[in-house]
């Protein structure tokens, strides 16, 4: 498991990351959030050991990062912002290095390239430089010289940055299916990747931890939490949707031609909002009811910090 506590990194007189703790346990997809400044990036370079806390500390399954930093580092990894890479090495001949690196030789070394080639689907730019690839074959790279050794964490920033839809369900299935005996932590601005493929998410504002959840509980928060949206094919009546039983508001969305049917907190308000439907018939072209929106409680807990 990894272990944070009390971390903290300070820059002359400012706290950039301020008395952080929490623990992650194998198994679990980490999104671990914050808008930009929120000391996201310095967090994840003091777990990987290359900048030293202030103070506190942090252990990768009981080795500390600071006074066992070679054996925490052997179990970890790690594909930082830009996934830096040699741009004039083949991407066959970059994995074979990151292998030479990790100490694997022969067989096994040829072994672990091919196998995260396949994974990655990187055959066919195997013998092309990294420098002349596209932005998401790149990233594909740097995913795979971070999963070559078989990590027990891996640590990801912005996994699908530059990624095109058909890749990043690529990368999310793989994220998915490797977290399953391990530890997968994701630094990420793209709110919907918490929901594609997280299993719990870590909000950090100013240095400090603002929100610990599953995505559903974070949704939960969310005023469109159990809010009912309602297209018709002519016009609602906004004012009876309002009166109805645990209703805190109508709002419109004039672009979709919309209303959104806000429901109170701890408040189910679908079978009144449908009830309602039946009993005015009105033909309804598109009805939804809401998780939650995360971008908004995200917004909320994170409010002020880009100030």
């Amino acid at each position: 498991m990894i272990e944070i506590s009390r971390l903290t990194k300070r820059f002359a007189q400012q706290a950039v990351v301020d008395d952080l703790s929490f623990s992650v346990q194998p198994g679990e997809v980490l999104g671990f959030l914050g808008p930009n400044g929120a000391g996201k990036s310095t967090t994840m370079k003091m777990l990987t050991g290359f900048l030293a806390p202030s103070s506190g500390t942090a252990s990768i399954h009981g080795f500390d990062i600071q006074t066992q930093t070679l054996q925490a580092q052997r179990l970890i990894g790690y594909l930082p912002e830009g996934a830096p890479c040699y741009g004039d090495m083949t991407v066959g001949r970059f994995l074979e290095f990151i292998a030479e690196v990790r100490g694997y030789r022969g067989a096994d070394k040829r072994a672990r390239v091919d196998r995260v080639v396949g994974l990655l689907e990187l055959e066919h730019v195997r013998r092309q430089s990294i420098e002349t690839l596209s932005k998401g074959f790149k990233r594909r790279v740097g995913v795979a010289q971070a999963i070559l050794h078989d990590p027990k964490v891996l640590i990801l920033d912005e996994p699908t940055d530059g990624l095109d839809p058909n890749q990043k369900h690529q990368v999310r299935e793989l994220i998915g299916s490797l977290a399953q005996e391990r530890i997968v932590i994701i630094s990420t601005h793209i709110l919907e990747e918490v929901t594609a493929v997280c299993t719990r998410a870590v909000v950090i504002a100013n240095g400090r931890l603002v929100a610990d959840g599953t995505p559903f509980e974070l949704e939960s928060r969310s005023r469109y939490h159990q809010a009912v949206t309602l297209v018709g094919e002519n016009a609602l009546d906004r004012q009876a949707l309002a009166a109805l039983p645990g209703v805190a508001g109508v709002e419109e969305n004039p672009l979709e031609n919309s209303l959104t049917v806000l429901a109170r907190p701890g408040e189910v308000i679908f079978p009144q909002v449908n009830a309602l439907i039946a009993e005015r018939g009105w033909r309804i072209k598109e009805l939804d009811v809401e998780r939650g929106r995360l971008d908004e409680v995200f917004r909320t807990l994170t409010r002020g910090e880009a100030a």
